[in-house]
């Protein structure tokens, strides 16, 4: 599984289970914040580390840019879908999702 592969499961895990959620959210409050995050990966069983989440999110980013208008210099710039790390959050802040207290 790769690193994409392994955020969206652990994201559908984080959506269906508010205590793990939970433990997600709060890493946002550290200082390393996403180092905190692959932490909480890892100890799942996930080897996810900082840089995975950074080089997946280039490359998924680079991928996107191919695909808009031929992926040349005048492609337009998708704003907030080179950050893996964001984007894993954004489903999890919805409102409507109550958040575990």
């Amino acid at each position: 599984m790769n690193t994409v592969e392994m955020l969206d499961e652990l994201q559908n895990k984080a959506l269906h289970d508010e205590r793990l959620k939970y433990r997600f959210l709060k890493t946002k409050e550290e200082e390393d914040a996403l180092g905190a995050f692959c932490r909480v990966c890892r100890e799942l069983g996930y080897e996810i580390y900082p840089m995975d989440v950074i080089q997946a999110g280039d490359e998924f980013y680079a991928t996107m840019k191919r695909s808009t208008n031929g992926g040349g210099e005048n492609s337009p710039k998708l704003e907030g879908e080179d950050d893996l790390y964001e984007m894993f959050f954004a489903s999890l802040d919805q409102p409507g999702i109550p958040d575990a207290k």
